[in-house]
């Protein structure tokens, strides 16, 4: 079925897609690029934001684009008297207090949705078409409680603002995913050639992979970096789940709506956000999942994620398809991790650094990035070769760079403070200001 719109629709949608083309995601992009030069991505809250800010907007260009290319346009000829097309209308509805105008996106009337069923139902897959229907027929029903019929309009509007996309991805430029994984990481060159290998095969099938990724590794060695970097090349919209904070499977699947205060879990709410049924999921700390403390063990419920079957909110009550779910897993010990889930994925090894590679990420990238945010020029903070030795050396029995990037954070501080208060033009610390500063 085509949605009906007008010219005047078609050319607001149009002038929408332009200005997000133009000027939305080019501040998007910059607020991003601004972001990831803060540091660990991991725990940079503003570059998750800034990314999700991003793959909204280009969520909206797709949905419009496929609006205007699939609309049947059809011309106005209201009278005054009559609801014609661009009309606003203001309808109100028994026990509603809400009014709802046709500029409105999002779908959460019932009437909203309602007219939604009835114009695009068909697109929706057959089983959530036929539970939207007895939901819907809940949602109007005066003969069960409020609180149901509550319940009922909410899983109703949040399955229904959902895109339900068909499991087809298009052809990844292999070139441009190698830039970007240059771009976040130094050196792995065995775990971007995995990487590379897992985009080569979805150009060859369209589809995602049978098998998510498991990264595992010391702390601070940019595993979550890699997750992120595999995100933005599948230029899916991605969530995280911190399964160390997770000791309750409900956490994941909701609670059911006998309760009052009965919400989805986070995987639904995941769906939600995204606003389409395709994104990657980063499962943080894996082997922390076998430590539930509730009523179960939040494992079992990634177990239902991971085999791509369909997944089953105790909230919602309907059973979602997860074939445009990717998951990317991190861990520091693979061995607290559970057969099952371990054969779920497709694992990567990652070594921690070197003495001579974290002198190079020092020196090239996290230095530079820190001088950066401070608004300090190169030649204002010097590091010299021997002070170079002395931080790795100070550092020696760490793994990952989280250490040389607090590191650089201090020597860049004393160097502004040196500039600042003692008016020097420049700071060049050597190996004994270092193990000074340091120690």
């Amino acid at each position: 079925m085509y949605d009906e719109l007008s010219e005047a629709d078609i050319q607001k949608m149009k002038e929408e897609i332009e200005h997000r083309k133009v000027v939305v995601r080019k501040e998007a992009l910059a607020a991003v690029k601004e972001a990831r030069e803060q540091g660990d991505l991991s725990e940079n809250f503003e570059y998750q934001a800034a990314k999700r800010e991003k793959n909204r907007n280009e969520s909206r260009i797709r949905y419009l684009e496929r609006m205007v290319k699939t609309a049947k346009v059809i011309k106005d000829h209201s009278k005054d008297d009559e609801v014609g097309l661009n009309n606003t209308v203001t309808v109100y509805f028994e026990d509603e207090d809400e009014e709802e105008t046709g500029d409105e996106m999002k779908l959460t009337s019932i009437q909203s949705i309602t007219d939604f069923m009835t114009c695009a139902g068909r697109t929706l897959p057959d089983n959530i078409r036929l539970w939207a229907r007895r939901n819907l027929a809940v949602a109007r029903s005066h003969e069960v409680s409020q609180e149901e019929r509550r319940h009922a309009q909410r899983a109703l509007s949040i399955m229904m603002n959902i895109q339900w996309k068909h499991n087809y991805f298009e052809s990844i430029d292999p070139k441009e995913a190698r830039r970007i994984l240059d771009e976040e990481l130094y050196g792995m060159e065995r775990v971007k050639q995995r990487i590379i290998e897992t985009i080569i095969q979805i150009n060859r099938t369209h589809t995602l992979p049978a098998y998510g990724l498991l990264l595992v590794g010391p702390a601070g060695t940019g595993k979550s970096q890699i997750a992120y970097a595999v995100a933005r090349i599948l230029k899916l919209p991605w969530t995280t789940l911190d399964m160390s904070s997770i000791n309750d499977p409900e956490q994941l699947t909701g609670s059911s709506r006998i309760y009052a205060n009965a919400k989805p879990g986070i995987i639904m709410e995941a769906f939600s956000a995204a606003g389409e049924s395709n994104l990657v999921f980063i499962i943080n700390e894996l082997d922390k999942a076998a430590s539930g403390k509730g009523n179960g063990n939040p494992a079992d419920v990634l177990l239902t994620l991971l085999d791509n079957l369909g997944f089953t909110d105790n909230y919602m009550e309907c059973m979602v398809p997860t074939v445009g779910v990717y998951p990317i897993a991190t861990a520091n010990d693979k061995s607290q991790i559970s057969a099952p889930l371990m054969s779920r994925f497709a694992v990567i090894d990652i070594p921690d650094y070197t003495s001579e590679e974290k002198k190079i990420i020092f020196s090239k990238y996290v230095l530079p990035k820190v001088l950066k945010r401070m608004s300090l020029k190169t030649e204002e903070c010097v590091v010299t070769e021997e002070g170079l030795n002395a931080i790795v050396e100070l550092h020696k029995n760490t793994s990952g760079i989280r250490d040389l990037e607090q590191a650089a954070e201090h020597i860049a501080a004393n160097a502004l403070y040196q500039i600042e208060v003692d008016h020097l033009t420049g700071v060049t610390f050597n190996a004994e200001m270092v193990r000074e500063l340091l120690s």
